[in-house]
């Protein structure tokens, strides 16, 4: 005799926050807002827009959808999937959240924390406890968010992840990328996203503690232009040597500013951090804080990474 399963959702809860609320996407009228606000985000390449039919099979069979919305328009989304992982002990799930977007308009406000922490939520109650993601590692902004805010921590480098892309934030540059780990259940992530979450570091904090780069940066020129300007830094030469076992390394603030003044010196950037991070990772380094510090108009973006055999837990 057949049966039936019964089909077992889990609800997301409505997070109301100051200006905004935050639900599950399932209906075929909100995919395709999430369809457009991709458009918003990523105007110069059609193609590399997830197709409403692929975001509501993921939906149907353990995805998730999830808007940030404003007076019922939607502002922002992120969008995962299940996956598999190979372990040492075997294959084991995860949830691999793929894109996140937030409508340019609404980037200050707090918006994307909002949506991982629902994220969180959710994938918790799918008894999962590990989340990854890919991001540009010369992004500030997103560094900040993926490492100080939300905790989570990295120890893999991707050369050119996704090919040649097309898009205004992407094209001419090989798309290598940091893929980070969230331990969702671990006590460094629950601090992170409780309602008294652990301060952001700033500079001075790690100038008291006798942490500084360990390496200098140094302004740069335009090309066809006098002098230089602010944010436009250029890489040592080379990688230096590992020698301790906390360092801070620097990347520019604004990268896709430095990249708009001059490709090239961005992508020397590039060249320099792909063989910091791969080298770091060598040599069993973890990513697991970022500073972002106004400094008085002059900001600056600083990774902190750790040496040994250490615990997630240690680096609250």
């Amino acid at each position: 005799m057949g049966y039936r399963q019964k089909k077992r959702r889990i609800r997301a809860p409505a997070l109301i926050m100051s200006n905004f609320n935050i639900r599950l996407i399932e209906t075929p009228e909100e995919m395709r807002d999430v369809e457009e606000i991709q458009r918003v985000v990523w105007p110069d390449s059609e193609t590399d827009v997830v197709p409403l039919h692929l975001l509501i099979t993921a939906a149907h069979n353990g995805g998730l959808v999830l808007g940030a919305f404003v007076e019922e328009k939607m502002i922002g989304f992120v969008f995962g999937f299940p996956g598999i992982e190979t372990t040492p002990d075997g294959p084991r799930p995860k949830h691999c959240s793929h894109m996140m977007g937030i409508h340019p308009d609404h980037r200050d406000d707090g918006v994307g924390f909002a949506l991982k922490r629902a994220q969180w939520q959710m994938v918790r109650h799918q008894s999962l406890d590990h989340i990854t993601w890919t991001y540009d590692p010369l992004l500030s902004r997103n560094a900040y968010l993926n490492i100080a805010k939300l905790g989570a921590v990295c120890v893999t480098y991707h050369r050119s992840e996704y090919g040649d892309m097309r898009d205004g934030l992407n094209a001419g540059l090989p798309s290598d990328r940091f893929q980070l780990d969230w331990w969702i259940n671990t006590q460094r992530v629950q601090k992170r996203l409780s309602k008294r979450p652990r301060p952001t570091i700033k500079l001075m904090h790690a100038a008291r503690a006798g942490l500084h780069p360990f390496y200098t940066l140094h302004q740069s020129t335009l090309r066809h232009a006098q002098g230089g300007a602010p944010g436009l830094v250029r890489p040592p030469e080379h990688v230096p040597p590992f020698e301790d076992r906390l360092l801070m390394a620097e990347i520019p603030a604004d990268f896709l500013a430095l990249k708009s003044a001059d490709f090239a010196l961005a992508r020397d950037w590039r060249f320099f951090t792909r063989e910091l991070f791969e080298t770091a990772f060598e040599k069993n380094y973890i990513v697991t804080d970022f500073i972002f510090d106004q400094n008085n108009g002059n900001p600056r973006g600083l990774y902190v990474l750790i040496h040994g055999e250490s615990t997630l837990d240690e680096f609250e």
